[in-house]
């Protein structure tokens, strides 16, 4: 299966969502035809919960913790995946982030988009 355009949902922490935008911007992501840096996000609420071993940047081992966060979705060329992933990477706080990678298709074929 060839699939050339991927979508990612990234969670991150609203206090981040600049620099993230600006990662994914400096790796070419959010390109859609004649546009660039394209991206949407919403406010949605976070829940974990923190076990041994684990560094949170929020909440405490074995707790529940719940919080705000803002969760972006971008498109990315399939061939950008590991240095996008990469560049969220070094601006995401989170120990662990939350970051969902889905297939794209469009009725022109898989990976046309």
């Amino acid at each position: 299966m060839n699939i050339s355009k991927l979508k990612l949902e990234i969670f991150i922490p609203e206090t981040h969502l600049a620099k993230l935008r600006q990662a994914l911007q400096a790796v070419g992501a959010g390109k859609i035809g004649n546009y660039d840096s394209s991206l949407a996000y919403s406010h949605v609420t976070g829940t974990w919960r923190p076990l041994q071993g684990s560094q949170p940047y929020i909440g405490t081992c074995y707790e529940i913790s719940e919080a705000p966060e803002i969760k972006v979705e971008v498109n990315i060329q399939a061939e950008a995946l590991q240095e996008t992933l990469k560049a969220i990477r070094d601006v995401h706080p989170y120990e662990e982030p939350v970051i969902n990678v889905i297939p794209l298709y469009s009725d022109k074929g898989m990976g046309n988009s």
